[in-house]
């Protein structure tokens, strides 16, 4: 390569700590730039009030940080409830959106205990169009994760999901730890379908044997060759760390800036044998 591929580093905040103002200052001590809110103060990002969403503004701002992404639990519900129900709950995350600047929001594809998923899979297009339309026009893309248990956990489904909506503000985000959940190879099985519609990375590993979350790099998730195809495509965009480690890592109320630090290192040897920097 004749240039070294820049990405963008983000990271779940929450993950950290309740409180923001930890987040941020250990984000920025692992040099990033960005973060991705989930919640804060204890709050989902869904039910923060204005004033808390302005306050968590002033709180990044003052660190110096952008938001990567709204990690919403839109579609993390039963898709027996009303189309309604995610769509007004995806006006609030999309107002969060508004006011923090975050050009993602990550959505699921709906949950269906004691039915077979050929069984829902029109309601569940249904309601992922909805959520679509809402957002188109508003500069932010929905990205879909991989949640095991939901729909669009397997390759074949996320894809049906994306090509039938057929939206620019519905995109995916990769989550190779979640598909080895599920008894999936990532790349071997996964990339091919989906680097199409590609265009956020989340980033956690983890075992085929027990499922297990471990550092990326150290599981099943062929997180490196992901990251290498990712490089030769020409991707830019964010990597965001997910790490899922601090039942690992049980070290009291450090437990989550550890397990952070933990996995921020991991991905950054990933990433070094890659040749991909990050900013």
């Amino acid at each position: 390569m004749s240039e070294t591929a820049q990405w963008e580093l983000s990271g779940f905040g929450d993950e950290i700590d309740d409180d923001p103002r930890i987040q941020a200052a250990v984000m920025r001590a692992l040099g990033a730039a960005h973060i991705e809110v989930r919640s804060a103060w204890g709050t989902n990002i869904v039910d923060m009030s204005e004033e808390q969403l302005t306050e968590l503004k002033g709180v990044l701002d003052e660190a110096g940080l952008k938001v990567s992404a709204i990690a919403s639990p839109i579609g993390k519900v039963d898709v027996g409830l009303p189309v309604e129900h995610e769509v007004e709950r995806l006006g609030r995350a999309l107002r969060a959106a508004e006011v923090l600047g975050a050009p993602f929001i990550r959505i699921f594809s709906f949950y269906y205990e004691g039915k077979s998923a050929e069984e829902v899979r029109d309601a569940v297009v249904e309601r992922m169009t909805a959520l679509a339309r809402r957002a188109e026009g508003t500069g932010v893309t929905l990205v879909h994760e991989n949640e095991k248990d939901i729909f669009g956990d397997v390759p074949s489904r996320v894809a049906d999901i994306i090509e039938s909506v057929n939206s620019p503000a519905l995109k995916v985000a990769w989550d190779p730890a979640n598909f080895v959940q599920v008894g999936v190879k990532p790349f071997t099985e996964a990339y091919e379908l989906l680097r199409p519609h590609l265009v956020y990375l989340q980033v956690k590993d983890a075992l085929f044997d027990g499922g297990r979350v471990v550092p990326a790099g150290e599981g099943d998730g062929e997180v490196l060759r992901t990251v290498e195809a990712l490089r030769d495509s020409g991707y830019t965009g964010f990597a965001s760390l997910e790490p899922h480690l601090a039942a690992a890592f049980s070290l009291g109320g450090y437990s989550g800036p550890y397990a952070f630090g933990v996995a921020a290192r991991a991905f950054a040897k990933v990433l070094d044998a890659a040749g991909v920097a990050t900013v």
